[in-house]
């Protein structure tokens, strides 16, 4: 079985747009987060290089992370998502590569504060914890622990308010 250490990270390019639609709709059981992906790369809050692959020896894109522009009220900040690995590349590391990689990518870039809802035994591996304890919310009902933030910096603590997402998520 292949370790992390043993996937290759890279921003995604034009040629990788079907096979990132490929393993989104792989990993999900409806089109919705493909489609998503999709809606996402035509928006505003799409920053280029913060779409992220994983691939293996042989260059083919196996798990993608997806950091797009939302707010904390009016602060500039991230969230994850989708994050989607092939299924049969599932629980290698590919996926938490693409997302180390992501979130490099965007401190590189001089962004400070990220959001996640998802899964709460998995994401805390990257850094995230529960957004409420910092202030942080949604404007739509989700189980407490599956919003998380984190930041990039700790010199600069998360702001508290309330997560605006960009206009095709629908929240």
């Amino acid at each position: 079985m292949r370790t992390r250490d043993q996937w290759i990270t890279r921003a995604e390019t034009g040629a990788d747009i079907p096979a990132i639609r490929d393993i989104s709709l792989a990993a999900f059981e409806t089109p919705s987060e493909a489609d998503l992906i999709d809606a996402l790369r035509a928006d505003s809050s799409w920053i280029d290089g913060l779409s992220v692959v994983s691939t293996d020896e042989d260059g083919n894109v196996v798990g993608h992370a997806l950091l797009t522009r939302c707010h904390i009220d009016d602060t500039p900040a991230l969230c994850l998502g989708p994050v989607a690995v092939r299924p049969e590349h599932q629980r290698t590391g590919a996926g938490s590569a693409a997302i180390r990689a992501a979130l490099k990518a965007a401190n590189d870039m001089g962004e400070y504060y990220v959001t996640v809802l998802g899964h709460p035994p998995y994401y805390p591996r990257f850094g995230f914890t529960r957004a409420s304890t910092h202030g942080i919310g949604l404007t739509i009902d989700v189980p407490d622990e599956a919003m998380m933030a984190m930041t990039l910096d700790e010199s600069r603590p998360l702001p508290s308010g309330t997560v605006r997402y960009p206009a095709p998520f629908g929240i």
